[in-house]
């Protein structure tokens, strides 16, 4: 839906001086009222924990209850307790979770903040460059969706983040250093193919390696709050003195993609090496402190 933004935001500028209010006002006004407008309905059909759903029979809700705990034992939620947040913050594999979160954010902040600019300072007029700043977003439908897919059908989340990350690693470079603009615009529709299809793939790691409803949830409050960390990296480092390259702030977003992959390897030779001791009974207990738990890599 992101590509949708520059399209809206050239459409509801056209409103420029109606009523004495700005275009750029007009977006914000107009923007700022559906996403309340949203958040409202999305309460009425945002669904409960499956143990407390309102639209499944008793024995449809027990069978899902069952699945979940078959799965990884934590289909009633337990309550989150002070001392549980530190034990949890405590777990140096929910900062690296949240560190890639924010890697892979950067790419897209700097996409979604500065790619009209990037475009202006490839020559185009500011009305074009708002229209071409759609496109690249398409393509990304495509490649997030196919490594959605294989990763669930393979069970193997890591490598595939690491492709996404090279795949946006080569955006960033072409964009920041080839000469030719063309080529430059080609690199923004590889930044969105890798940085926004490593949104999903990373929460979705994330997701699959954490135990019981209070570790998830202070994972997912960490990772969300170290991904917003690089909305204000990329006001800071895209600066308006370095156009039309704009290089250091793109130097700055490849230095995230090479972090990013470090930090999947670093928790894919953990989470390996973990496996393998509890396949072997080397552990004292079980991981995460489930029986058959075992992590994905």
């Amino acid at each position: 839906m992101g590509g949708i933004s520059p399209l809206l935001a050239y459409a509801f500028s056209l409103l420029n001086g109606k009523r004495g209010i700005s275009g750029w006002q007009w977006i914000f006004i107009i923007e700022g009222a559906i996403t309340i407008a949203l958040g409202v309905i999305a309460w009425f059909f945002i669904p409960d924990f499956p143990d407390q759903n309102r639209f499944l029979t008793s024995d449809e809700t027990a069978l899902v209850l069952k699945r979940i705990e078959d799965d990884r034992g934590d289909s009633i939620p337990d309550s989150i307790t002070r001392e549980k947040v530190f034990k949890h913050l405590g777990d140096w594999t929910l900062w690296a979770y949240g560190t890639m979160f924010l890697c892979t954010s950067l790419s897209n902040y700097a996409q979604a903040y500065f790619i009209s600019i990037i475009l202006e300072g490839l020559g185009y007029s500011a009305k074009k460059a708002l229209l071409l700043s759609a496109p690249p977003y398409i393509p990304t439908i495509a490649t997030t969706l196919f490594f959605s897919w294989i990763s669930d059908k393979t069970k193997h989340r890591g490598s595939f983040i690491v492709i996404q990350a090279l795949i946006g690693l080569v955006g960033l470079t072409l964009t920041a250093f080839a000469h030719d603009n063309h080529v430059r615009y080609l690199g923004t529709f590889l930044i969105n193919a890798g940085g926004s299809g490593n949104v999903p793939a990373i929460l979705t790691y994330a997701s699959n390696n954490v135990v019981s409803h209070s570790k998830r949830s202070v994972q997912s409050a960490l990772t969300v709050s170290l991904g917003g960390l690089s909305g204000i990296i990329a006001t800071t480092v895209y600066r308006a003195k370095d156009a039309p390259h704009y290089r250091p702030g793109l130097s700055v977003s490849i230095g995230a993609q090479g972090v990013l992959i470090i930090l999947v390897g670093m928790t894919t030779w953990h989470f390996n090496r973990l496996n393998r001791l509890s396949r072997e009974g080397k552990l004292a207990k079980p991981l995460e402190g489930q029986p058959g738990f075992f992590y994905t890599l």
